[in-house]
């Protein structure tokens, strides 16, 4: 580490929700319609063929970002692969029967049982078992960091060791020095291991950032630092200027990813997240738009169990104070929830308790 160490299913489909509002129903405007979790192009039509059974599609795209070294890609094609997978295994398993050596069907497949073994009660049994799903993944192509972030998601899950991290860590960067993945994966091992040391998540996260290319999404890794402290309720202030650099060095890349595009929106979504609890209404409301209609489930899952109305909610509030009007209460508190800093309206009766779970790439 540096230094340190409809024909698709609900779970893929992506959900259309209108906005609703206390005025009389018109023709509804273009853009309330809000699309959560929705797949770009090139991965829809390899999740509308695995809903009728065909894996072909999936197995000719995760060969694509493997001939083209599209790292940040495959990672999160073969992330929501495996959670198709979770609800249709028998999908996985006719793929891998057909080809077991094919580096796509491990890499779902290693995916695939690190996302069960974390959720499972018998978590640490699971997760023991494993190991070699990942080691085949990683054997499959030298070249894909891919298995190593799988690799380092699997170290956090078993609490490994600082100096075993660090040897998954080196190898991961070695093949991809500024892969997204791998550095959020760094990250939430960081978070999970040093409960409340923010600073040094920081520190970690700014360093990476500094040393990536403009273009990179590396650059939002302090976001995460930054949405990490605010939703985490304990540790020592972290002062309010290290979060608002965190937010430039996403608002600088934002105009560099696609405007209202699937693929960025889960970078976006979490930017919104950050400047709505920093009260930056003016920065919200040009991230809305370079958004477009797509919402993520993270970071508004992390606040609430209906994480698109939520969304819908902090809509609101961006377009109510970019027209002058007062937001409403889903911002949150600046500050994290906890003794010093109680939770305020933005966390009503029913949602979490804000703090981070396993699962949020």
């Amino acid at each position: 580490m540096v230094d340190t160490m409809a024909l698709l299913p609900p779970f893929i489909r992506a959900t259309r929700m209108a906005r609703t509002a206390a005025r009389p129903v018109t023709e509804p405007r273009a853009d309330d319609e809000v699309l959560l979790d929705a797949p770009d192009d090139r991965l829809a039509p390899a999740l509308v063929a695995a809903a009728d059974g065909s894996y072909a599609p999936a197995a000719e795209l995760l060969a694509a970002t493997r001939a083209g070294g599209e790292w940040e890609r495959r990672d999160r094609y073969a992330t929501r692969l495996a959670a198709f997978a979770h609800s249709r295994p028998e999908w996985l398993e006719a793929w891998r029967a057909a080809d077991p050596h094919d580096p796509g069907a491990l890499l779902v497949g290693a995916q695939l049982a690190v996302d069960r073994a974390l959720r499972s009660p018998a978590r640490a049994e699971l997760l023991r078992e494993v190991s070699p799903l990942i080691t085949a993944a990683a054997r499959a192509d030298d070249r894909d960091p891919v298995p190593w972030r799988v690799a380092l998601d699997h170290a956090r899950g078993t609490r490994a060791g600082h100096k075993y991290f660090e040897e998954l860590w080196a190898a991961a960067v070695r093949r991809a020095p500024h892969h997204y993945g791998c550095h959020v994966a760094a990250l939430r091992y960081l978070a999970e291991s040093w409960h409340g040391s923010h600073r040094e998540c920081f520190d970690f996260a700014d360093r990476a950032a500094q040393d990536a290319p403009a273009h990179a999404l590396v650059q939002a890794l302090p976001l995460h630092a930054a949405f990490a402290y605010l939703t985490d309720g304990c540790g020592p202030e972290v002062p309010r200027e290290r979060l608002d650099a965190a937010a430039d060095r996403a608002i600088a890349l934002s105009p560099l990813l696609p405007a209202a595009d699937p693929w960025p929106a889960r970078m976006r979504n979490l930017l919104l997240f950050v400047l709505v609890r920093l009260e930056r209404w003016a920065d919200a409301a040009e991230q809305l738009r370079l958004n477009g209609p797509y919402a993520t489930s993270f970071p508004w899952d992390r606040v609430s169990d209906d994480p698109l109305g939520h969304f819908l909610r902090v809509r609101d509030d961006i377009r109510a104070a970019a027209s002058g009007r007062r937001p409403g209460p889903a911002a949150g508190p600046v500050h994290p929830p906890g003794p010093a800093h109680p939770p305020g309206p933005g966390h009503p009766p029913g949602e979490h308790d804000g703090r981070i779970r396993s699962g949020d790439h």
